[in-house]
């Protein structure tokens, strides 16, 4: 049993004011794995206090002694690679080859981060004046349950680029993971302060640093609705507030695509993380004259697909994170069967042979119309919506008539037709031909997806702010 008691603050491991104890529960076998103590508002009040003290010296250091940080801090969390993706597929769920990958690219952001930061310039000439870009002051970073070391790792570290101190709040059910993370992170010997980190209720511990005067801005990924939430909470001190929200990604096969490659490629888009993805293709939009064929090939793609234990390499598809996520996708798959779409493959309850753990069999339905709750609102499972189009104006209208702009996929053998789709779709990001990640590039969505961008200078200068200097 793993009992996380003490939270980071200030540079050291500490014991909580809260008391309240949170159960981490493995998906896999619904049983308890430990339990951790949530912070309190009087805790989030002592990491804020923390980060502010902090704030001046760190602010005024060098661009070469923030390089030097973040290549600890690489090291490091490189160095808890191995139990880090076993906590992130015994806490979680992921499937080995994801939690893998996912403990590599925490490491890497760090990397990411020490690149961007090299060649970036704080100061320029801007007409008459010289533009000086400083650091936005004391940042409240709060990451999600689906990718938690990434998104913690990502986030901090183009805040420490910038110069910037933190308090990171990580979802209460990423408890294993982030104490391995804060482990490596002491370890990196960053000034005390700099690094914060507070297990918490978002209702307690969310709102609190959300509405403090001390904190200068917010960097949050979750939920459209809690994004929302936060955004009104920051508004009465006009903190700065980036969000990356939800999804809804189209992903388009046009004509002239592969589609014995491109369709299980589409699969594996959309059930990426067990679906828990915010740019999970879930709805695929196909020639209305070639639905038949993506049906069968799309049948047969999910059959080849392995439902299970995380930890076997050839499983494609774990459980759940947790029960309710695990209620909600059955709701949905039931909502689509009531709404009329045709189950193509899939459909309500576990799959055959698991009594226990949060399992659901990957979904795929066909015949979905747009006005359908499962075309329009995040599922966060493995559910695939396939959708009709009867020439490519009509399927940019139908991937554009949604309320998110996250992310979007485009399939064609014709790689400049594609481009040319891309610039038509509202989203912040468009892969062609595959799943790609560019890890400088900017990340962030349009519409009810977010606001803000992250990664590369995009990123960085979400932790800046601009000061003009004139002389007369």
């Amino acid at each position: 049993m793993r009992n996380i008691d003490r939270l980071y603050i200030d540079g050291a491991f500490v014991e909580p004011h809260g008391t309240e104890r949170f159960p981490l529960v493995n998906p896999t076998n619904e049983e308890v794995l430990g339990h951790v103590v949530l912070a309190d508002k009087q805790d989030a009040q002592r990491a804020i206090a923390a980060a502010r003290k902090a704030l001046p010296a760190f602010s005024r250091t060098t661009k070469a002694q923030r390089v030097a940080m973040l290549e600890r801090l690489h090291a490091a969390v490189m160095a808890r690679a191995e139990p880090l993706r076993d906590a992130t597929i015994e806490e979680y769920g992921g499937p080995v080859s994801r939690a893998s990958w996912v403990s590599q690219y925490a490491a890497r952001a760090f990397l990411d981060a020490a690149r961007t930061l090299e060649a970036y310039e704080f100061e320029r000439r801007v007409g008459a004046a010289t533009v000086v870009m400083e650091p936005v002051g004391v940042c409240v970073l709060i990451t999600p349950w689906n990718s938690s070391a990434g998104s913690i790792c990502s986030k901090l570290a183009m805040a420490i680029a910038a110069g910037c101190t933190s308090v990171v709040k990580p979802s209460e059910m990423s408890a294993i993971q982030t104490q391995i993370i804060a482990e490596a992170f002491h370890e990196a010997d960053l000034p005390a302060g700099v690094i914060n980190i507070i297990n918490g209720r978002g209702d307690v511990v969310g709102t609190e640093l959300s509405t403090h005067p001390d904190v200068a801005r917010i960097s949050f990924t979750g939920s459209t609705g809690t994004g929302k939430i936060i955004a009104r909470q920051a508004l009465d001190t006009i903190k700065r507030v980036s969000l990356a929200l939800g999804g809804k990604s189209p992903t388009i096969l046009l004509e002239d695509a592969d589609f014995e490659k491109a369709v299980p490629a589409a699969l594996n888009i959309a059930f990426q993380n067990n679906g828990q993805a915010c740019i999970a293709g879930s709805r695929l939009l196909v020639p209305q004259q070639r639905l038949a064929q993506v049906v069968e090939l799309a049948k047969a793609a999910v059959a080849a697909m392995k439902v299970g234990d995380p930890a076997d390499p050839a499983t494609t598809i774990g459980p759940l994170a947790n029960r309710n996520q695990f209620d909600r996708v059955q709701g949905y798959i039931s909502r689509g069967l009531m709404q009329g779409a045709t189950l193509v493959a899939g459909g309500e309850g576990r799959p055959r042979g698991f009594e226990r753990g949060y399992f659901v069999k990957p979904t795929v339905f066909a015949n979905v119309s747009n006005d359908m709750a499962i075309a329009q609102e995040e599922i966060f499972g493995p559910v695939l919506c396939i959708s009709t189009y009867r020439d490519e104006d009509e399927a940019v209208a139908i991937a554009n008539d949604s309320s998110f702009g996250l992310h979007a996929y485009v399939f064609s053998s014709d790689v400049l037709h594609a481009q040319a789709i891309a610039r038509r779709l509202e989203v912040g990001r468009v892969a062609i031909n595959g799943m790609q990640h560019d890890p400088l590039a900017p990340f962030g969505g349009v519409k009810q997806s977010g606001v803000s961008r992250e990664f590369g200078p995009f990123g960085l200068e979400s932790f800046l702010e601009a000061k003009t200097v004139m002389v007369a």
